[in-house]
């Protein structure tokens, strides 16, 4: 049997999806906004673009699902991530 893959980003309507996800990883819900990996219409994992926090099934095989969840936020525009400090203030020293 084949199952269907998705990944996308997390919609406001996987919120109880996503706590769901994170009681059972036994873990905080990462914060917004999320890349997450959904396998035949079921939320299986979930990453931080953010800051790169992860829950996931552990009732399911979704730790590969996390490290492709990693590698597709690297992906994403930086605008997406937070500037650290460092550099917004070493941009405003040479602004």
């Amino acid at each position: 049997m084949t199952q269907s893959l998705t990944i996308r980003m997390g919609y406001p309507d996987d919120r109880a999806a996503l706590e769901r996800l994170a009681t059972l990883d036994a873990r905080p819900l990462p914060s917004e906004p999320l890349v997450v990996a959904e396998v035949d219409g079921d939320l299986w994992a979930a990453v931080s673009v953010r800051d790169g926090g992860a829950v996931a099934d552990p009732f399911q095989p979704s730790g590969a699902l996390v490290d492709l969840l990693q590698a597709r936020r690297a992906q994403l525009p930086s605008t997406a991530r937070p500037t650290p400090l460092r550099r917004v203030g070493a941009a405003l020293r040479f602004a």
